[in-house]
């Protein structure tokens, strides 16, 4: 298990923590060797942790064994360096299921698990809370970071009760706040009595008001991570003008990428192609097909942000 090699998880999370893509192949099989290579080009930008399965992952159309060889995959290439922390995503709705999948990805050599809650057939906050404490109380004292992403899920959670999980669950280390917007919980997470750092998702869209509100990092997709890791460095070096002048030129793309998870997911899939990551930006369906104006929109980001992402300047 990686807990055999010293990481140091709080400064490894801290930052860009990208969610890995999924690729496959014309014909939507899975394309195994395409992920490794998503995988060592990620970490290759400079990344101290990343994140899979997440709906970037398209988690939701990978059968058990798929998502089990690319666990393998992924942690294989982390499990025994210092200078990485990998988490592993348990989005699973039934309690008992989620509590299996969290010990296999202890057992597999995960340096944190991801939790996101039960949203299907919108259980109470109770039973919400109550599949929480479960998985956190099994998987002790293995770090989780807990995912609230209302805009897909529905869930309801709010600040009071994150805080007393975290309390009663020391194990809770992070949350990744995808709420719109996310910075009053951010910042009310900071500011409890053992304050709780946050992780926002949802592409970054809000990521200098969430930086100014505390939040510790960003769990973006990971096609164009050069960007994030830059306006990371830009942001911990106190040049806040800089930092905000990069989102700002990405912002009118994350706008539009971010009116649906599955459009986002396309846009990804169609950029690492350029990059000569894998062959095929298929997504299984049911997903989304990019028109014209799209791809001719994608070609403008290409060219734009060209000068940080290196192999699209050459």
């Amino acid at each position: 298990m990686s807990a055999l090699v010293h990481k140091d998880l709080d400064t490894l999370v801290r930052g860009v923590s990208p969610v890995l893509e999924v690729p496959f192949h014309d014909d939507g099989e899975l394309d195994p060797d395409g992920f490794t290579t998503v995988v060592d080009r990620v970490l290759a930008a400079g990344v101290g942790s990343l994140m899979f399965p997440g709906f970037a992952s398209e988690f939701h159309k990978l059968d058990p064994e798929e998502r089990e060889l690319l666990t393998g995959l992924l942690l294989g290439r982390t499990r025994d360096r210092h200078d990485v922390a990998a988490i592993v995503s348990v989005p699973d709705h039934a309690t008992r299921s989620a509590v299996r999948q969290a010990l296999r990805a202890a057992e597999l050599g995960a340096d944190a698990v991801n939790l996101l809650p039960p949203h299907f057939l919108s259980p109470s906050r109770d039973a919400v809370t109550a599949h929480l404490r479960e998985v956190l109380t099994a998987v002790d004292p293995l770090p989780v970071v807990v995912q609230y992403a209302p805009a897909q899920t529905g869930t309801a959670l709010d600040a009071p009760t994150l805080l007393r999980l975290a309390a009663e669950h020391p194990n809770l280390r992070w949350v990744k706040v995808e709420s719109a917007p996310p910075g009053r919980l951010i910042a009310a997470l900071a500011a409890g009595p053992r304050p709780l750092p946050s992780l926002v998702g949802y592409a970054g869209l809000q990521l200098p008001d969430a930086l100014r509100r505390g939040a510790a990092g960003v769990q973006p997709g990971c096609s164009f991570t050069e960007l994030y890791v830059e306006l990371w460095k830009r942001w911990e070096a106190g040049d806040e003008t800089g930092a905000v002048a990069l989102h700002t030129r990405m912002l009118p793309y994350l706008s539009y990428w971010m009116q649906n998870v599955e459009l986002i997911i396309a846009v990804e899939k169609e950029i690492s192609v350029r990059r000569g990551w894998f062959a095929s930006a298929h997504c299984r369906a049911p997903g989304y097909r990019l028109d014209e104006e799209e791809l001719r929109m994608i070609d403008r980001f290409c060219a734009q942000f060209a000068p940080l992402i290196p192999e699209l300047a050459r």
